[in-house]
């Protein structure tokens, strides 16, 4: 890996300001032509220079400078044609194991992973939801044990709603490692290679008719402990970390006005006025500023990001997004009537990372947006975790937070 060179605009006492990063980013895009150079070796280029993200230390991508001059950097290569920073296959390992590598990892786990993390060379995914065990995460049941001859951990068991797990050359696991203790404090989390020996894939086909996500079967898997991202026990609280950062990635993504369903749904009432009724046009309107009222929201979250780490109310976003999409795909097919209950295509097939969903009827949208409420946290979880961590409500009753996990009815 070639080492980080300083860019130009830094200053001799450290500091960086937005005209002096946006010089830098100026001077490397004119060393490194975004049209004619590799994207994976502009983008190795961009990581060792500092630039991948400006907040992270000097020699894992970033230049130690203040989180929110992010933006400068991706506004200037964005107008220089660069490569969009997070595409389908790479979402995960960008916006959860970037950043819980950060915070969590050692400096050999950053030195490994965090380059071909950003030039997309690896791809991601995540195992933390089980069939007994998806709300209610912390109830898993897949085992990591120790194996005191080699120092490996030995993992069985069973991760379900896995996002490109066929694709993916690692995964971000959380497995019990202390079933003796409540089952918060019996986790660990790992690094898991998806292509080692008893990692079985397999399609989970949903009512849409496609297969987004996957189950995983892990049959006496061996992972390193040079591979265990915190101490032995610690699972939860590096888990509770990746899952702020996926709330927010899903409920605080940036949208222009009227992008996604609340565009199409707009189009429709404008295009076809023949189906307009007073009752949908006082929902439509409401949709319309609903969606405005949450594009806006977002964009707070993100400059509250940038300003730190993600917190809860990443949680209100993901609920607020989760629902307005579903209110919206029921409203569409209102609008078009039978019309609407047309499908374009239930051929059960594994859907391309760069697929326009854009095409798609809005039937498919009806389907897919109920996965919303649940991919993610499921809406249910995401109101206590505002009730007590916003609001500062007092908690659910709990009779099973101090009781041993193997003591637990299953």
């Amino acid at each position: 890996m070639a080492s980080a060179q300083p860019a130009r605009g830094a200053r001799t006492d450290g500091a960086w300001t937005a005209d002096r990063l946006r010089s830098a980013v100026q001077d490397f895009v004119s060393a490194h032509d975004p049209a004619t150079t590799d994207p994976v070796e502009f983008l190795g280029a961009l990581f060792d220079a500092g630039l991948a993200w400006v907040h992270f230390p000097p020699g894992h991508g970033g230049l130690g400078a203040p989180r929110a001059l992010q933006s400068v950097v991706d506004d200037e290569l964005t107008a220089a044609g660069a490569p969009p920073r997070a595409p389908g296959l790479h979402t995960i390992g960008l916006g959860m194991a970037a950043p819980v590598l950060l915070t969590f990892g050692d400096e050999a786990q950053k030195k490994r992973f965090l380059r071909p993390l950003f030039t997309r060379e690896e791809v991601w995914c995540q195992l933390f939801s089980e069939p007994g065990a998806g709300s209610d995460l912390a109830a898993l049941a897949t085992r990591a044990e120790p194996d005191e001859a080699t120092g490996d951990w030995v993992v069985n068991g069973q991760k379900v709603w896995t996002s490109v797990a066929h694709e993916a050359h690692w995964g971000l696991l959380v497995a019990r490692t202390g079933p003796e203790l409540p089952k918060h404090q019996g986790l660990s989390y790992f690094l898991i290679d998806m292509r080692a020996p008893g990692v079985e894939v397999r399609p989970l086909r949903q009512a849409t008719g496609e297969a987004e996500f996957n189950e995983v079967f892990l049959t006496d898997v061996r992972i390193p402990d040079t591979h265990r991202v915190g101490a032995v026990g610690d699972g939860w609280k590096v888990a509770s970390g990746t899952l702020m950062n996926e709330r927010v990635a899903i409920g605080a993504g940036a949208m222009p006005r009227e992008g996604g369903l609340a565009g199409g749904l707009a189009r429709l009432w404008r295009e076809r006025p023949e189906l307009r009724t007073p009752g949908l046009h006082s929902s439509v309107v409401r949709a319309w500023v609903d969606a405005e009222a949450l594009r806006l929201t977002a964009e707070r979250l993100r400059q509250q990001l940038a300003a730190g780490h993600p917190g809860p109310e990443g949680s209100a976003a993901k609920i607020s997004f989760a629902g307005l999409n579903q209110r919206m795909s029921g409203l569409a097919l209102d609008f078009l009537g039978e019309e609407g209950l047309g499908y374009d295509d239930w051929t059960f097939r594994r859907p391309e990372p760069d697929d326009d969903f854009s095409t798609r009827s809005y039937g498919f949208f009806y389907l897919r947006t109920k996965g919303n409420s649940i991919e993610g946290g499921t809406t249910e979880v995401l109101r206590n975790v505002i009730a007590e961590r916003v609001l500062g409500l007092p908690p659910e009753p709990r009779t099973d937070k101090t009781i041993p996990w193997k003591d637990l009815p299953r």
